[in-house]
């Protein structure tokens, strides 16, 4: 065996140790190419299927050429880090419209600070070892994240178009390094694993997922409650029920997550009881409430006041009470249009359902 080859061989079975000692469940080594992916980005957004996310098309080309956004990269490294915390009640909270469900990624600190400081020791590791150039990556930058790991061998793409590993499910962030280094590279994982079942599709609240694969994220939860800074379209808020910041529902059915694995990571356990909090007592927070409690969490990207347009739809799906009535009326001097525009909804909602209870009690009496 080539001597530069074999040191490359151990380098790789190094790189990966280091990784489970930086808490990353899996690495995996990927080429820097994925034409495959980048043509289905590419019909993705030609069906505009990516919404107001514009830099997902102004940077796309970026995405299948890694040395254009790292000059003189040959490899991808792949990361997983499992994120679901160990005692959950995910179903509970879902179930009570009275209870504000939010994503379980979004629960402790912001993941992007946490795996993009693991990922850069790591680089730095490499580069004492081995010399090179390196540059990590944590869902901040044009990689098409999911199709490189895909190919590094952590899992397949499944028909909700998760990442999803046969021995963790899909409860996992992913980040990446580039590297210049010729690696070794791991051979993918057979795909195909999701067979005849369509239990994403067939849960998916508002019908985001189109078809097996394909996501259509003007339609998406997550999408509608972080990525969009306009209204959120009056059809699709009943949809929403007590969603106030992403979706779980298509990895809560995937039989595969059965397998998942509880995260060792302390900063992903769940902050103020954000796992099992009431809509309005969310929604009575104040700005600097908000941004006090979300300090260090991905929820603060979205801002106060789009906090209020999203709690705002979970409370007009609610219960009909006068106290989320109240609720909903205490905080229009807080509120901008936009905002403005979700409570007084929310309020019209409420205030029908009571009338149409009225009415149903008084014809019963009849």
């Amino acid at each position: 065996m080539n001597p530069i080859s074999a040191d490359l061989d151990a380098l790789a079975l190094q790189i990966k140790d280091w990784g489970r000692e930086f808490g990353f469940a899996h690495i995996g080594i990927s080429p820097a190419s994925n034409d495959a992916h980048a043509q289905r980005l590419r019909e993705w957004l030609a069906k505009q299927y990516h919404g107001d996310m514009t830099y997902m098309a102004e940077r796309e080309g970026l995405r299948g050429e890694p040395a254009e956004l790292h000059s003189g990269t040959i490899r991808v490294i792949s990361a997983r880090m499992d994120y679901l915390p160990d005692a959950e009640n995910m179903d509970a909270v879902l179930g009570n419209p009275n209870k504000a469900y939010i994503s379980r990624y979004a629960l402790g600190r912001d993941y992007h600070k946490l795996i993009r400081k693991r990922l850069s020791q790591l680089a730095e590791k490499i580069s004492a070892v081995a010399g090179g150039h390196h540059r990590a990556f944590v869902d901040s930058a044009p990689v098409l994240e999911r199709g490189f790991a895909e190919q590094a061998g952590l899992g397949w793409i499944g028909k909700n178009s998760m990442l999803i590993n046969s021995k963790a499910g899909s409860w996992f962030f992913l980040g990446e390094i580039y590297t210049d280094l010729p690696l070794p590279l791991d051979p993918p994982q057979e795909a195909g694993h999701c067979g005849s079942c369509r239990a994403c599709l067939d849960d998916c609240p508002t019908g985001a997922i189109v078809a097996p694969y394909q996501v259509d994220a003007r339609r998406c939860i997550s999408y509608l409650t972080i990525e969009l800074k306009t209204s959120i379209p009056e059809e699709l808020r009943p949809l929403m029920g007590n969603r106030v910041f992403g979706c779980d529902d298509c990895q809560l059915v995937c039989p595969w997550n059965k397998f998942a694995q509880a995260t060792a990571e302390a900063d992903f356990s769940p902050r103020h009881q954000l796992d099992n909090s009431d809509l309005i007592e969310l929604f009575l927070w104040d700005e600097e409430t908000f941004l006090k409690n979300t300090e260090g969490s991905a929820i603060r990207r979205i801002g106060y006041q789009r906090w209020l347009r999203n709690l705002a739809v979970g409370i007009g799906n609610a219960s009909a009470s006068s106290a989320a009535i109240s609720a909903l009326k205490q905080q229009r001097p807080s509120a901008e249009s936009m905002a403005l525009e979700h409570i007084d909804w929310a309020i019209g909602q409420l205030q029908g359902r009571s009338r149409a209870t009225i009415s149903k009690a008084n014809s019963s009496d009849v």
